[in-house]
Order: C-alpha cells, then sequence, then structure tokens
C-alpha cells in the first residue's frame, strides 16, 4: 500500500472526527469543513459541488459531503474514512447515553427525569408542527381535515406509518 494514500486517509479521518467532536453538524460542521478541506484536500469549486450535490439528495447533508469530499480526496476507501470519522463520535455518544439509561432504568430519579422530559418532548413537537403549518402550507380546513383524521386513526392504534402514508395519498387529492 502507498504511504501517501494511507497518509490521505488518516488525514481524512482526523478531519472528520475533529469535525463531529466539535459541530453537531448542520451548518457550523460545513463552514469548519471548508476550513479544513478547501485548499488541502479539494478545490473551493470542488466544496461547493459536494455541498450543493448533497442538498440534492436525500439524507444527511454531514454524511453526504464527507462522502463526497473523502471520495474526492481518496477514493473510495477515503469515502468510506471520512465517513467512520463522521459516524464514529455520535454512535459512541448515543452508545453511552442508552449505556446510562439501561443502567439507571430501575432508578426512581430516572423515572422523574423521563416525566420532565415528555413536556418538554410534546412542546418541541408541537413547535415544529406549528411552524410547518404556518410556513408554505397555511392551515386551511383541508390541512385541518386531515390533521383530524390523522389523529382520530391514531387514537384508535392505526400504525403511524400507515397514517402518514394515507395523509399523503389524501394530500394529493385534496391539494391539487
Amino acid at each position: 500500500m502507498n504511504n501517501t494514500k494511507f497518509s490521505t486517509w488518516l488525514n481524512l479521518f482526523w478531519m472528520f472526527l475533529k469535525i463531529n467532536l466539535l459541530t453537531s453538524s448542520g451548518p457550523a460542521s460545513i463552514g469548519l469543513l471548508y476550513k479544513q478541506a478547501v485548499g488541502k484536500i479539494m478545490t473551493e469549486a470542488q466544496f461547493v459541488e459536494a455541498v450543493g450535490f448533497s442538498n440534492v439528495m436525500p439524507g444527511s447533508e454531514a454524511l453526504k459531503v464527507a462522502m463526497f469530499v473523502g471520495f474526492a480526496a481518496g477514493g473510495l476507501p477515503g469515502a468510506l474514512t471520512a465517513l467512520l470519522g463522521s459516524v464514529l463520535p455520535p454512535t459512541i455518544s448515543m452508545l453511552i447515553v442508552t449505556l446510562a439509561i439501561k443502567h439507571f432504568q430501575d432508578e426512581v430519579w430516572m423515572d422523574s427525569f423521563i416525566s420532565g422530559m415528555l413536556p418538554a418532548v410534546a412542546v418541541l413537537i408541537a413547535i415544529v408542527a406549528w411552524k410547518l403549518f404556518r410556513g408554505e402550507n397555511k392551515i386551511s380546513k383541508r390541512s385541518l381535515l386531515i390533521a383530524a383524521a390523522s389523529l382520530t386513526a391514531l387514537a384508535l392504534g392505526a400504525p403511524a406509518p400507515l397514517v402518514l402514508l394515507a395523509a399523503g395519498l389524501v394530500g394529493v387529492v385534496l391539494f391539487r
């Protein structure tokens, strides 16, 4: 194996590991990646192409950019190395949180902690729903009808994926 290729892969791994340890992804990670990558492993035009391409494809923008940058710098092994550096920090973080929850699940305070979190999660979901309704899709009678039917179906025990699929199909008919 060429020592230069290995060095490139190691640099990619370290770059994405560092970025994902220092940021919570999203726009902050893109700005930091720009400083780390442009002029060192790719041109500004390539970087702009990577970010633009990642916005078109489904999935996590940060992971798509990591794979694109990794591929541009080191081929398929570079893409896999950059991806590994990107997913390792959140994976380890989630593993630690999961282990802590598992360890403390029988503790009285954990039930209280979760009970305290539930209203906050409900408010976050409500805020997201409100922002969605205020955006492009203004609240209309048709939107309220779909919301009421969805709530009723979920309250009656219908599986959430089927409710979402049905709401989408109803939307196709009602919003033509």
